[in-house]
C-alpha cells in the first residue's frame, strides 16, 4: 500500500481517469448518536476541544492548515505530536513471531503512538477547559484511536471521527492479497469496541470515506492510474474495482452502527492535496462535514 500512496501523491489524475467529479456528501447512513456538552472554565478557551491524530507516515506539521481551518470554524485544536521518523518505531513488530504468522497485535508495537494520544488529550483539555475532547483521526490514526478507546477508556472523549481510516480486517481468502498490518486490523475488528458499545459509553462515532477515484481490475492505457490505485484497494478490502479516496476503499472506512458519510471528491491525505485534489481537511470538503463535530 505504500507504493500506492506514493503514486497517488505524485501523479494527479489525467482528464480521462475515472475520478469523482462531484463535490459534496454522496451518501450518509446514521447509527446511534449521543450528544455531549463540554464545560469550560472562566479563564480557558470555551471552544469545543479537538485532537487531531496523524495517519501513518504523516507528522504534526502536515495538519497545520487543517488545524487552522478548524480553529477558524470555532474549535480549539491540538494535533498529536508525531514526527515522520517516529514511525520507524513500528519496526519493533518485526521481532515478534506473530508478525511473520500474520497474527500481530497492536500492542506493544504502537504503544508509543497511544502515549501521544494521551498526551494530546491532556493538552487539549487544559487549553480548552473542556472535560471531554473530540478525536479526529486520519487514516491509520483511526484504528489506533479505537485501540486507545478500548484499552484506556472513554471518560475523556465524547466523539470519535475517522478520516479515510481502514477499519476492517483484510480478507485472508483472496489470492494476491497480503495483510500489510500483519494481523493488526483483524485484532482490532475482533477486540475493539464497536460503535454501538462506544455510544453506550457516551462516545459518538462518525466515519468519513472519500470517493475520489474508482479502482479497476483491468489495465487500460487511457487510465492506468485506476488500475494501479485499484491494486492498492484490493490489498485493503479484497476488491480492486471499487471507489475510494486513493488509499482506503469506501467500504473499509465505514463501521456498522456509526454515522457513516461518503464525501465526493475527497482525496486521502494532506500530502499532495491541492484545490484540484482536495483532502478531508481542505475547506470545500471540510465545510461539508465539520458540523458533525459540534
Amino acid at each position: 500500500r505504500s507504493f500506492t500512496m506514493s503514486f497517488a501523491v505524485a501523479c494527479p489524475a489525467p482528464p480521462r481517469v475515472r475520478v469523482s467529479r462531484g463535490r459534496g456528501v454522496a451518501r450518509r447512513t446514521t447509527g446511534r448518536r449521543l450528544v455531549s456538552a463540554a464545560v469550560a472554565g472562566p479563564d480557558t478557551d470555551p471552544r469545543p476541544a479537538v485532537v487531531v491524530l496523524p495517519g501513518l507516515g504523516n507528522e504534526t506539521s502536515d495538519y497545520t492548515a487543517f488545524a487552522l481551518e478548524l480553529e477558524q470554524r470555532g474549535f480549539s485544536v491540538t494535533v498529536a505530536e508525531v514526527r515522520r521518523p517516529d514511525w520507524l518505531r513500528n519496526a519493533a513488530g518485526l521481532v515478534d513471531v506473530n508478525y511473520w504468522k500474520g497474527t500481530l497485535e497492536p500492542r506493544p508495537t504502537v504503544d508509543w503512538y497511544l502515549g501521544r494520544i494521551g498526551d494530546a488529550i491532556v493538552i487539549a483539555k487544559q487549553k480548552s477547559g473542556s472535560d471531554k475532547v473530540r478525536l479526529v483521526a486520519h487514516s491509520a490514526g483511526g484504528w489506533m484511536a479505537r485501540v486507545y478507546l478500548s484499552d484506556f477508556g472513554c471518560a475523556e472523549v465524547c466523539h470519535f471521527v475517522s478520516l479515510g481510516s481502514p477499519l476492517k480486517s483484510v480478507p485472508s481468502d483472496v489470492p494476491g492479497v497480503v495483510d500489510q498490518t500483519r494481523g493488526i486490523l483483524s485484532f482490532v475488528e475482533a477486540n475493539c469496541d464497536l460503535p454501538v458499545v462506544l455510544n453506550e459509553k457516551g462516545v459518538r462515532v462518525t466515519c468519513l470515506a472519500g470517493k475520489w477515484l474508482e479502482g479497476s481490475a483491468e489495465f487500460e492505457m487511457a487510465s492506468p492510474q485506476n488500475f494501479l490505485i485499484g491494486q492498492g484497494y484490493k490489498q485493503v478490502c479484497g476488491y480492486s474495482d471499487v471507489w475510494g479516496d486513493g488509499i482506503t476503499p469506501v467500504a473499509a472506512a465505514h463501521l456498522e452502527g456509526a454515522d457513516n458519510i461518503i464525501l465526493n471528491g475527497a482525496f486521502h491525505t494532506p500530502v499532495g492535496s491541492s484545490d484540484a485534489r482536495p483532502w478531508y481537511g481542505t475547506p470545500e470538503i471540510l465545510d461539508q462535514w465539520v458540523e458533525v463535530l459540534r
